[in-house]
């Protein structure tokens, strides 16, 4: 029996900025997701163990989320969810309001009838998750339904600003479950999608800054209790 060697394998070595870059991936989805709650903390030990790898990658991953302000260190190689204030909060609103509006008026010049198609799916996967108040299909849909938007604007800079803010904001997001918010909002998406399908730069714009608005003002009463 003959010994294969490893040049002759059809696999090319995993990098470690691979690695870095899938566990760099994975904590995001995570924090995204709200799988990393506010209030709650991770440590090092505890994401590697998890994924499978040594602390390096995980470490680097984590000092890269810091400095995108996506995480914050609590403590010695323990990290968490950022204080959201009512400051910063009205911050993040104004600023989501403005790079997200002009997305979305850029995507009603662009977006696909296959985009359309897909923004009616994710509606009526909210709509079912909503009524059994299932937040782990409405989260990923609604942020799926957001960025199928952004995508179609065409525009990498922009998308790459917009991701940042989701990383700040997205945590919080799964708040949302403690109000009425998810009803409301599954309107201004029908709304925003059918200013889409018409065309209507302007009306899309306005549905969307009435979507971002009305989830600030009920993440607003929520930070008060």
């Amino acid at each position: 029996m003959s010994l294969v060697r490893p040049q002759e394998l059809p696999y090319s070595p995993i990098s470690r900025a691979t690695i870095q870059e899938n566990v760099y991936g994975r904590i995001r989805e995570m924090i995204l997701n709200g799988d990393i709650e506010p209030g709650r903390t991770v440590t090092v030990s505890s994401l590697s163990e998890a994924f499978g790898v040594s602390a390096m990658p995980v470490r680097e991953a984590m000092h890269r989320l810091v400095a995108e302000k996506a995480l914050k260190v609590v403590a010695g190689r323990s990290v968490g969810i950022p204080t959201l204030s009512a400051a910063r909060l009205e911050d993040l609103r104004r600023v989501r309001c403005e790079i997200e509006g002009m997305a979305t008026e850029w995507a009603a010049a662009a977006i696909t009838p296959a985009d359309l198609r897909h923004l009616d799916d994710l509606i009526a996967i909210m709509e079912a998750a909503k009524a059994v108040k299932d937040r782990a299909r409405y989260v990923p849909a609604n942020r799926d339904f957001h960025f199928t938007i952004y995508k179609a604007a065409g525009s990498p800079a922009l998308m790459a600003i917009i991701e940042s803010l989701w990383l700040q904001i997205g945590p919080y997001i799964n708040l949302l479950k403690e109000t009425e918010n998810w009803s409301r909002a599954n309107e201004d998406h029908k709304a925003i999608r059918d200013a889409l399908r018409s065309g209507d730069r302007l009306a899309a714009k306005v549905a969307l800054q009435e979507d971002i608005t009305e989830a600030a003002k009920a993440l607003e009463s929520v930070l008060k209790r």
